[in-house]
């Protein structure tokens, strides 16, 4: 039988190898675009994890490690990569809930838990990836366990890792674009280093050696889904914790009413699996009495605030720009924004056009979705609209609608101008369901060209790229390889522009000069009709020389 410890340090030795590996995880991506590669997120979504339990005792059991690993998992969780690990960690702990330790059918049962909550979120699924090798892997431990004798639970692992690694050999058969440039999936590779590192555990072995990390994969700005409270100082300490919730027991509402009797400040997060809580208040025991009737306490932070005032505002002048204050809804605020973006440019249109809260993030690094509530929470409306503004953000932003103590709505945008031409749409007089619909379709109808460099040697999409080339890209796929990127821009946009097309932003980002985007600019205009306008904007973003709309 595998106990809590464990499995605890199975968790820990899985974040360690898998922030080992990054880069060469990261080298499987068959994307030429410089971007949040795969074990990047993998990593960073894994080490929320380890932060979490490596704070449990070794007398925990193993369905309180499970539930401690997912709810960190699903806050921390960064790109598509990490939002389906931290489900398929959700979906384990469900299966091996309330368990003080776990044999080879809890296992087998608990992959397969798993796998069908991965399965279940993701709308589309695509064979060849991740999922494919997680759900394999359970597949696989079922048919196991029906074998007489049984396999002991590290015997199980073990096979459970040799079949998931041969499944990972099988994927580029599964999705053609990893057959041409000759590598496996990413994310099913990461699944089986992690895989790996938890077995070695389970064995008997040491924890994967932490010193061979590579430290770039953490997260050194990681911080707590409740962000930091300003203003004047009513109550004196500062209470954070996570409750593991006793499912028969546990009842988040009447912990957050007693709260806000005793204190302010007051957010109370609801999971499935655990509970975090916030609290300014002069009682702090009282508050833990009572979070003690819904279940056992872990990561509790008591903090003087009075104490560290001083000490806390300078420390906090110089993350202000990675943190947000909590603030409570509004009910006469019906509206409030949170878009996903980087560069000061583009990030001041946004706010020109009404977003409250601009999360910095983007293609090179994708917020968590910890980072992307506490912005919602700092939006104080009774409906928050979230715009990822990338793909690969998207799922990472979903899954704040039920961790938020306010009514939250994703908007798929998967470019910068998109959007920008979504919050354009907004009428804040229409009700929210008209909003939701004309903004979708204002992302959707808008045209997004982007010039951007191959971070990598590829054969992707029929190009075969050399790191370094210009990259033209129409709406997320590339069309052509310049050498130069004003010539790139403005090929690009004899192609985009159509006969109705009326109005064309063209924002230069780092490494283009104000000059070399106005010649930019005045070769578009010589080449365009009149009727079409061109507006040129220093929108300051990472990766991209140039960002491209139509309309």
């Amino acid at each position: 039988m595998i106990k809590g410890n464990t499995l605890r340090d199975a968790f820990i030795s899985a974040a360690n190898s898998m922030a080992a590996h990054r880069k060469q995880v990261d080298a499987l991506n068959v994307f030429p675009v410089p971007d949040g590669d795969t074990g990047t997120n993998l990593s960073m979504t894994m080490g929320a994890a380890k932060h979490d339990v490596s704070a449990l005792s070794d007398t925990v059991g193993a369905g309180e490690v499970a539930g401690a690993a997912a709810g960190a998992l699903l806050w921390g969780a960064r790109g598509n990569s990490g939002v389906i690990l931290s489900l398929l960690f959700r979906g384990f702990a469900k299966g091996v809930a309330g368990k003080s330790e776990i044999g080879s059918k809890d296992i087998a049962a608990a992959l397969e838990e798993g796998v069908a909550s991965a399965y279940k979120a993701v709308m589309k699924p695509t064979e060849g990836t991740m999922l494919t090798v997680a759900r394999e892997s359970a597949t696989y431990a079922t048919q196991a366990c029906d074998r007489r004798p049984m396999p002991q639970p590290a015997a199980l692992w073990e096979e459970v890792v040799i079949h998931a690694e041969k499944v990972l050999e099988t994927t580029p058969e599964l999705l053609p674009v990893l057959k041409k440039a000759g590598v496996v999936d990413a994310g099913g590779m990461g699944l089986c280093i992690m895989f790996r590192a938890m077995g070695q555990v389970f064995s008997g072995g040491e924890i994967f050696n932490e010193q061979s990390q590579d430290s770039s994969a953490t997260d050194s700005d990681e911080h707590g889904v409740i962000g930091e409270f300003e203003g004047e100082i009513t109550f004196t300490y500062c209470t954070e914790f996570i409750v593991i919730k006793d499912k028969e027991k546990a009842d988040a509402a009447a912990m957050q009413g007693y709260f806000q009797s005793i204190g302010d400040s007051v957010v109370v997060v609801d999971d499935d699996v655990i509970i975090k809580c916030h609290i300014h208040t002069d009682n702090p025991g009282d508050a833990l009495q009572k979070a003690l009737q819904s279940g056992s306490l872990t990561k509790i932070k008591i903090e003087n605030m009075r104490e560290q005032n001083q000490s806390k505002r300078g420390a906090a002048s110089k993350a202000s720009s990675a943190k947000f204050p909590y603030k409570p809804v509004d009910p006469s605020q019906e509206y409030g924004f949170v878009v996903v973006a980087a560069g000061q440019g583009v990030q001041a249109l946004f706010r020109d056009l009404g977003v409250e809260n601009v999360v910095s993030g983007g293609q090179t690094m994708n917020p968590s979705t910890d980072n992307i509530l506490e912005a919602i929470h700092a939006t104080p409306a009774k409906n928050v609209i979230v715009l990822p503004n990338n793909k690969n953000i998207i799922m990472a932003a979903e899954q704040t609608v039920r961790l938020a103590d306010r009514k939250v709505y994703v908007l798929p945008t998967k470019s910068i101008p998109q959007g920008l031409c979504a919050m354009l749409a907004f009428d804040p007089d229409a009700p929210l369901s008209e909003n939701q619909l004309n903004m979708r379709k204002a992302g959707e109808r808008v045209g997004t060209g982007l010039i951007t460099f191959a971070a990598r040697d590829s054969v992707y999409d029929g190009h075969k790229i050399k790191k370094g080339d210009i990259l033209a890209m129409e709406n997320g796929k590339i069309s052509f390889i310049e050498k130069d990127a004003n010539k790139a821009v403005l090929r690009l946009i004899r192609s985009m522009v159509k006969r109705d097309s009326s109005f064309i932003t063209l924002m230069y980002g780092e490494g283009v000069g104000e000059e070399q985007a106005k010649e930019a600019q005045r070769m578009m205009r010589n080449k365009l009709p009149d009727s079409v306008e061109v507006v040129l904007i220093d929108g300051g973003q990472p990766v991209y020389y140039y960002m491209l709309s139509v309309e």
